[in-house]
């Protein structure tokens, strides 16, 4: 067995390996024609439950003809131009190129004497992103699994900068579109039921400052201890901004962390056209920042940063065995020392590689072509009396329901929407997202694809109509 360790023995069979798996892929690549199948979950279990994994298969040629039995035929294809659903985005060559040195050579983050060069890769970026942001010299940051894991770390700083010696006198405020990763970090950090303050949002999915003033006035009128208010930059469902420059001075009025959860938003930070969309960001104490949302790496690739880098010093721990104190001193660099994670992926390297190869113009080109890609989905819904589309895009998302001529009732709406894009998936035509708005359901595309062009908006838009079409027909027949 010891011929499947990756060394200096087995160099050259590593290298066939993965040249035959890299080959794999990009023919299916270079061959999908729909971003999925429409495989149901009944027809793909009995593949994968068959299979008995104490029999190995001994052969990696052998287990690559499987894979593609159980994977890679039904995979669902972010690179495909009508894949539209969530925040998946087609990643870049050179990311992937980062991936795979960095799988090969498994550098783990969290201690220099694991890591060296790396260690200074992440931290250059963490500085490059920072100063993007323009949080100023005293910043700093780590990178993280992703933007709930960067949310958690913001407000447990926050929690603790707070100074309060009572948990359940500690509020949130975010809006009522915010990630659902706030309430989870409040539950996680033992806040109480009622720690995160719902802010209404008005037509536009922004964040009201009036009502959030409000919340705040009536925080310490209360009593209670304003903890962070949390703006987001692209919230999930709207691709909304919320008005940074405003809820800056109000944190500064009240004394309140800020923090900008720009998960989505990132991609404005290399914008060539609209970097002006998130002015006001660099105003926050933290930020989130996900990577492989909107700079089109793979998963996982994020960040969380903060103004002050002294603030890190609540998820620092000491081990001897890892990072004694002594280290501190003699001026060795340990991302422990601020992360949340102990081992940690070399996830910087597919960002440096992708800046190192385009540049941050050339992602901010392909973000700018998607931001204008959802304006133009925006005019064509807003003049097909077949949809009522929510509200103009600020970054790249468009939610909109189908509104049949003939049918009135809200109910038999939803129920022809919800018919719409399960068909529309099981056809494996295109995919589709789907949420509620003033609780009716909605679709949604969320537009990550320079590629998508609006003739696939269009040709999508009437798949859609045609198999709600189907279904209120269907449900007509069944009446009578």
């Amino acid at each position: 067995m010891r011929s499947h360790l990756l060394n200096d023995l087995t160099a050259e069979q590593y290298r066939r390996s993965v040249t035959e798996g890299v080959e794999r892929v990009a023919a299916k690549l270079a061959t999908t024609d729909r971003p999925f199948t429409g495989v149901t979950v009944d027809a793909l279990s009995p593949l994968i439950d068959g299979i008995d994994l104490d029999r190995p298969l001994h052969d990696t040629t052998a287990a690559l003809d499987e894979l593609e039995d159980v994977y890679l035929r039904d995979a669902v294809y972010f690179h495909h131009p009508r894949y539209l659903a969530h925040l998946n985005c087609p990643v870049v060559i050179p990311a992937l190129l980062g991936e795979a040195v960095l799988s090969a050579v498994n550098s783990s983050l969290d201690t220099w004497d694991q890591s060296a060069g790396g260690t200074l890769i992440e931290r250059k970026l963490i500085d490059w992103t920072a100063e993007r942001i323009g949080l100023g010299p005293a910043a700093d940051g780590v990178f993280t699994s992703g933007g709930t894991q960067s949310n958690l770390q913001a407000l447990l700083l926050a929690r603790e900068e707070s100074k309060s010696d009572s948990l359940g006198e500690l509020r949130i405020f975010a809006s009522e579109v915010s990630h659902f990763s706030v309430k989870k970090s409040a539950k996680l950090l033992g806040l109480g039921p009622d720690a995160v303050v719902s802010v209404p949002v008005g037509a536009d999915k922004r964040m009201q400052t009036v009502a959030l003033a409000r919340e705040l006035e009536r925080c310490k009128q209360d009593g209670l201890v304003p903890m962070a208010v949390v703006a987001t930059a692209g919230t999930t469902d709207f691709g909304s901004i919320d008005p940074l420059p405003e809820i800056a001075e109000l944190c500064e009025q009240y004394g309140v962390w800020m923090h900008v959860d720009a998960a989505y938003g990132c991609g404005l930070l290399a914008s060539l056209k609209h970097r002006d969309r998130i002015a006001g960001i660099e105003r926050a104490d933290s930020v989130t920042v996900d990577y492989h949302k909107s700079f089109f790496q793979p998963v996982s690739s994020s960040a969380v940063l903060v103004r002050d880098a002294s603030t890190l010093c609540h998820v620092t721990y000491h081990a001897d065995y890892l990072n004694p104190r002594r280290m501190v001193t003699e001026r060795i660099p340990n991302q422990v020392d601020k992360s949340l994670q102990t081992t940690r992926r070399f996830d910087a390297l597919k960002l440096w590689l992708t800046l190192r190869t385009m540049g941050a113009d050339g992602i901010g080109e392909l973000f700018d072509e998607v931001c204008e890609l959802a304006a133009e989905g925006w005019k064509l819904l807003a003049a097909d009396p077949r949809y009522d589309v929510v509200v103009e895009p600020s970054l790249s998302t468009l939610v909109f329901r189908y509104i049949p001529a003939a049918v009135t009732d809200p109910a038999e709406i939803d129920r022809a929407n919800l018919y719409a894009r399960k068909a529309l998936f099981a056809s494996g035509d295109a995919v589709v997202a789907g949420t509620k708005v003033g609780g009716r359901h909605y679709l949604k595309f969320t537009l990550l694809n320079p590629e998508t062009t609006t003739a696939d908006i269009a040709a999508v838009l009437d798949l859609i109509a045609g198999h709600a079409e189907q279904y209120l027909g269907e449900s007509l027949d069944r009446a009578s």
